[in-house]
């Protein structure tokens, strides 16, 4: 089978200008007017925005590969490395600390070089104990062809169906020095056009064992993050690409088996980039909502299992908030998760859900009147 990376012509992608260019203005100034909106935001609302935004992408690039992350444990690391200062911080796993860091690396110096040393850097803080699951596996190196070639394989035994098969390990370092070298070029590319070519071209060199997904992606935020000057993220590719998950894999797949003309990959890639920015807009309705609430409420006295749980409830809690839950969550008995949530439900700030007894449940009073 013939893949893009044995056509002669290859790495010299190829796409039509004039069926993207319309496209490509509407994204731009999409783009434009979502970080003149966010800019214009106070200090605490665009944290909190930034917050949410690196938070999703961080779980989403993980989810996409099947691996599931606690969203607490990601939202605390990275509060810790950017030493923001939030309620209820959790102890996060090095798992979770891993993908956070080499997020964090990408956006946050977007203007420093890609070189093979950051990327090991970023594989090995991926796969901290050396192994995908219960494989072992190269951390921080390129692959090598030692169980074979490196495949995209489904189906049962004996009936595969191989999706894709990357270049050879022998050819991964020239392949990787090219795309580095073409990566940190400065060019006459649009940004955009350029972090979509750089996903693909990256996944399509498939350079290492495993996290060759997450990697990708976190190039693309680096590259948007560049065509962008500001290391400030507003809005999640990753989460709209989970998504939209089933037409990435197919259009990957579509695209690595066909010739180098792109347009219909690029096509895609600003598509699902600008429904992203659509969701930023229901994250910052999300943000000024959180705002009005502790600013309506400020002058109540709330302990800090209360502020913590509140703080929860406003992010998106998942699934019913019971008193067990509460005492759970903020390690106390469930007489004292009673008492906090009782106090709550007086001040009109809680409300008891239509199910009573054992099973009572609560939310929000704003969550209750959207019902």
């Amino acid at each position: 089978m013939i893949f893009i990376h044995h056509r002669p012509d290859w790495p010299s992608f190829r796409w039509d200008s004039d069926v993207l260019s319309t496209h490509l203005s509407a994204t731009r100034y999409r783009q434009g007017r979502l970080i003149g909106r966010m800019g214009s935001l106070g200090f605490p609302m665009r944290t909190e925005a930034v917050m949410q935004a690196l938070t999703d992408d961080v779980l989403k690039s993980s989810e996409i590969e099947g691996e599931l992350l606690d969203r607490q444990q990601v939202r605390s690391s990275i509060a810790r490395r950017l030493g923001v200062e939030i309620a209820g911080l959790v102890h996060s796993d090095r798992q979770v600390d891993g993908s956070v860091e080499m997020m964090l690396d990408a956006t946050q110096r977007f203007e420093a070089p890609l070189n093979a040393e950051r990327l090991f850097a970023w594989h090995a803080s991926l796969f901290p104990t050396g192994r995908s699951g219960m494989t072992r596996i190269l951390v921080g190196s390129w692959r090598d062809d030692r169980t074979g070639p490196m495949q995209v394989i489904s189906g049962p035994i004996g009936r595969e169906k191989v999706h894709f098969e990357a270049p050879e390990a022998s050819r991964v370092e020239a392949e990787m020095r090219a795309f580095i070298d073409w990566f940190n070029a400065t060019d006459t590319i649009d940004g955009i056009i350029k972090a979509a070519l750089a996903h693909l071209w990256l996944v399509t060199i498939h350079p290492f064992e495993d996290g060759n997904g997450r990697i990708a992606r976190a190039i693309a935020d680096m590259a948007l993050a560049r065509s962008e000057a500001t290391p400030q993220r507003f809005y999640s590719m990753s989460s709209q690409i989970r998504n939209e998950r089933k037409v990435y894999y197919d259009l990957l797949e579509k695209t690595q088996k066909g010739d180098l003309d792109v347009t219909e990959w690029l096509d895609w890639f600003l598509a699902c980039l600008d429904r992203a920015f659509e969701g930023a807009e229901a994250t910052l309705s999300s943000v000024s909502m959180k705002a009005r609430f502790w600013g309506k409420h400020a002058s109540m006295p709330f302990n800090a299992r209360q502020r913590s749980m509140l703080n929860k409830l406003l992010d998106g809690f998942e699934g019913k908030l019971t008193t067990s839950k509460w005492a759970k969550i903020e390690k106390c008995s469930q007489d004292t998760a009673l008492r906090d949530i009782e106090a709550l439900v007086t001040e009109g700030i809680l409300v008891r859900e239509a199910a009573g007894g054992r099973s009572t449940s609560y939310a929000l009073v704003w969550q209750s009147e959207d019902r």
